[in-house]
């Protein structure tokens, strides 16, 4: 009967961890049951501390989840959900960081990416529906390599438009589209309430 309960929501972020103004703290502070991942205090591009981070908060949950994550934060959930068996409902995937191919200055080498279990990105399906919201003009990643992500993850692929990588340096801020996609990926994964009865 669990699953007839709200879900909680947990804010996957990427690298840069909490952003006071990024669109994932702006929606965590509209939602009424809602969990971040914490930020690392050492080991910041352990993608193994990443994951087990991310597992801890899980399993200091009751009840469902659902998951949103960005950037680094898809690579860190797409990790994870290679290596746990604990239900999720579903997760709204945006923005992924194509960790495989070179960054911006500014960002991670591939050699440090490589060194910190990053690679290669798991292409598996996902033991759980997504959106994948792609961006066209992300500096992060090409449309066509998050279309292929996201086909490989089982997920659906929505093209955002030209929101560069979808944080505060590309103007966002708010993202009211957040809300909708996720509101979406809740409607699609809530359990059939007649067939409970």
């Amino acid at each position: 009967m669990s699953d007839t309960v709200e879900p909680t929501i947990v804010i996957v972020p990427g690298l840069r961890d909490h952003v006071a103004d990024h669109w994932q703290t702006l929606l965590a502070e509209r939602l009424d049951k809602v969990r971040t991942v914490p930020p690392l205090e050492c080991d910041k591009l352990s993608l193994a501390a990443r994951i087990a981070a991310l597992d801890a908060v899980i399993a200091d949950i009751d009840g469902p989840v659902v998951l949103v994550a960005h950037s680094a934060g898809v690579m860190i959930t797409v990790h994870w959900a290679q290596q746990t068996r604990r239900p999720v409902r579903g997760a709204l995937l945006a923005a992924p960081a194509d960790v495989e191919t070179p960054m911006p200055s500014g960002y991670p080498t591939l050699a440090e990416l490589d060194a910190n279990g990053w690679n290669p990105i798991p292409r598996g399906r996902l033991p759980f529906p997504g959106i994948v919201a792609a961006s066209t003009t992300d500096p992060l990643a090409s449309f066509r390599r998050v279309a292929g992500m996201a086909e490989g993850w089982g997920s659906r692929l929505v093209d955002v438009g030209d929101v560069g990588h979808l944080n505060p340096a590309a103007g966002y801020g708010e993202w009211p589209r957040a809300e909708e996609l996720l509101n979406e990926l809740l409607a699609a994964t809530a359990p059939d309430l007649a067939a409970v009865r």
